[in-house]
């Protein structure tokens, strides 16, 4: 009788052991503040290669530019909720000439997530827990074929479904030569069909998404890649390309 008492004790304490345990380690998440510091004047200095097509969407060429997030106010997003307005500029790669404005987005820290709105597309970036192998919908907000008005292609269908999934934490990196500690990864989409394209008969196309966000600091990597391949059917000459690239790597911040 002791016995059995004594295994129904066990299993109780057991039970409350792990139910202990969970609740320690949702406690001891990291914050979405800590890889996110919004303030009044922080700002990023990015090394900014976007990828156009020119020669009627014939010819890839990489535009560079040095570009400049600055964080300006703090104000109320359309839903009501506090948010912070961030202003852009660019300017060369040598950084000689002088700041020229790009346009503005809004970042909205919330309890359990981190939201962007940017040319009325509201983008989910990061969510809670922040440990490896959490995923939720990043796009969840984004209108049917957001990208129609601007691109003739089809990358972005469905992509209220893409999955942005934490895939690293803790990690040290080297970035344009600086070693960058406690950086959290952060991998969407990886969708590659003839890419480089060889094959000029046949259709290319090429989604790809990562972000990496350090703590203390902010975004300091990303890589947005969208565009799609479209042979020629005269069978005169090579194919067309729609899309756009984009990739932001930190050079400085304050």
């Amino acid at each position: 009788m002791r016995a059995k008492r004594l295994n129904i004790l066990l299993l109780i304490f057991g039970t409350v052991l792990l139910f202990g345990c969970n609740k320690t380690e949702e406690y001891q998440t990291e914050q979405i503040s800590e890889y996110v510091p919004l303030a009044k004047d922080k700002y990023i200095i990015y090394r900014l290669d976007s990828t156009v097509f020119t020669n009627f969407n014939r010819t890839t060429e990489i535009h560079s530019y040095q570009e400049k997030n600055v964080v300006d106010a703090q104000i109320t997003d359309a839903l009501g909720r506090p948010s912070f307005r961030v202003f852009r500029f660019l300017r060369d790669t040598l950084g000689a000439q002088p700041w020229v404005p790009a346009g503005s987005f809004m970042a909205t820290p919330l309890q359990n997530s981190f939201e962007l709105i940017e040319n009325n597309l509201r983008f989910v970036k990061l969510a809670l827990p922040l440990k490896t192998e959490n995923t939720w919908k990043g796009n969840r907000f984004l209108p049917s074929r957001p990208y129609s008005g601007s691109y003739v292609f089809n990358n972005d269908v469905d992509i209220d479904t893409w999955d942005y999934t934490v895939s690293g934490v803790g990690e040290t990196i080297t970035l344009n030569g600086k070693t960058i500690n406690d950086v959290l990864t952060v991998d969407g989409i990886n969708d590659v069909l003839n890419v480089p394209v060889t094959d000029l008969a046949g259709i290319g196309s090429i989604s790809y998404y990562q972000e990496k966000y350090a703590k203390g600091i902010g975004l300091i990597y990303q890589s947005n890649i969208m565009w799609e391949y479209q042979p020629n059917t005269s069978g005169q000459g090579g194919g067309y390309y729609n899309g756009f690239g984009v990739m932001r790597s930190m050079l400085d911040h304050n």
